[in-house]
């Protein structure tokens, strides 16, 4: 990996890019050090407590930067939630599935939508943001007084919002002259940025003797562990052989040749954790803001659907493993699969084309699925499990770990990929 970056940066176009990414990352980290007007930018601290929550998740990809109430508190949570909204209704809108079918134009359209939808997507959470700064005292009170109250709220919700389009921007600079997906990149930088925090609230509470000294040894072992175990499921992927028939055009002879269709295990990324967690952080935000008495219906109720509750953690295993499926099921048709190769006079070997194709595809796909749900469900309820039998709260969770792996394994990828193309050995040397 070092080797790749020392010969990235003696080209002078990767070097560039490289140095381009940097700046653009800087600026990034100075717009979530930037407090937004009339808000007590420690006052959400609390409230993110010690991160093994929904708004700690939100604080985690932002970087720190939604506790402290920035102006890129928001981060990139509104696009990638616009992401998923375009993604569902393209299935469910006629208009938006052929818009999706007509290739790159089609690609483009849908962008400008999604930016769209995610501008209104900044509104609303920038309002909920508001409403929730103003439940935990982080506005003074005179600036909730008559007129007034409403041009705080306008000011700060353009502010978010401002920031959120700004965020976007920078990840789009990113992908055009820098390196690596840009949205991907900036969670990557958010999540690193917070890393030094939750090492130094492991090391108070180390010091403070909370933690015991022989578990700190199992505590970096079991994290290598996670991540060389993420690291062969995000590279796993199942081949499918395809044999492609000859075929003469003209005097020349096509095709003939074998190649395979790759199913990676993990089909859906992230997405399965961040629509479970998303659902299940309903009734914790509803109870920020309700403050149920203790004792009663509603309080028992957010008591078992809180993080560190076991029901909590078997619920979210569940969630996963049905939105996994769910997610493959919208992104995947075997249907589609087995048509393409057919019309490129190819075949599975040993199946008929046509419907035992897709049925053949569709088969492999329900099986890889499961190992992959099953995989990210371990991986996203470790934590809790992990904080129930040694009591330390571990902000940095399996999603933030597959998501940091899962960018500098793409990006390190792109990068050789990069030297490869300046280096190639052709006919002139």
């Amino acid at each position: 990996m070092f080797t790749t970056i020392r010969n990235a940066f003696k080209n002078p176009d990767l070097r560039k890019r490289l140095l381009f990414t940097i700046v653009m990352l800087v600026i990034f980290r100075f717009g979530s050090a930037i407090i937004v007007p009339f808000v007590s930018g420690s006052a959400l601290k609390e409230l993110v407590g010690d991160g093994n929550n929904f708004f700690g998740l939100l604080n985690t990809f932002s970087g720190g930067a939604f506790a402290n109430a920035t102006i890129f508190a928001l981060s990139v949570s509104p696009y990638i939630t616009a992401q998923i909204v375009i993604q569902l209704l393209t299935v469910a809108i006629p208009p938006l599935e052929r818009i999706a079918k007509e290739g790159e134009a089609g690609r483009r359209k849908l962008d400008r939508i999604t930016r769209f939808v995610m501008v209104g997507m900044s509104l609303l959470q920038s309002f909920g943001y508001y409403t929730l700064l103003v439940s935990q005292n982080a506005i003074a009170s005179e600036y909730l007084k008559g007129g007034m109250k409403y041009f705080v709220m306008v000011v700060i919700m353009f502010v978010f919002t401002a920031g959120a389009c700004a965020v976007v921007w920078i990840g789009d600079q990113i992908t055009e002259k820098g390196l690596g997906n840009g949205i991907s990149i900036i969670l990557f930088a958010g999540i690193l940025a917070g890393l030094p925090s939750n090492i130094d609230i492991l090391i108070n509470k180390f010091m403070e003797g909370g933690i015991n000294y022989v578990i700190v040894p199992i505590i970096l072992l079991v994290f290598a562990a996670m991540i060389v175990f993420i690291i062969i499921m995000t590279d796993a992927e199942r081949r499918i052989p395809v044999q492609y028939a000859k075929r003469v055009v003209g005097r020349k002879m096509y095709g003939g040749q074998s190649s395979f269709v790759p199913i990676k295990v993990n089909l859906s990324g992230v997405m399965p954790i961040i629509f479970a967690s998303s659902l299940l952080s309903i009734p914790s935000t509803i109870g920020a803001f309700a403050n149920p008495a203790p004792g009663g219906f509603w309080y028992n109720v957010l008591y078992w659907l809180s993080p560190s509750h076991w029901f909590y953690g078997i619920l979210y295993f569940i969630l996963i493993i049905g939105f996994n499926f769910f997610y493959v099921t919208m992104q995947y048709n075997p249907i589609e699969m087995a048509n393409n190769i057919k019309n490129n006079n190819g075949a599975i070997p040993g199946i008929r084309p046509g419907k035992p194709t897709s049925t053949f595809i569709s088969k492999v796909i329900s099986k890889i699925v499961l190992i992959g749900a099953l995989f990210l469900g371990i991986i996203a309820v470790f934590p809790i499990v992990f904080n129930a039998i040694f009591s330390i709260p571990v902000a940095l969770g399996g999603t933030s770990i597959i998501i940091v792996v899962g960018v500098a394994l793409d990006t390190m990828k792109q990068l050789e990929s990069q030297l490869l193309m300046r280096h190639h050995k052709g006919f002139l040397e």
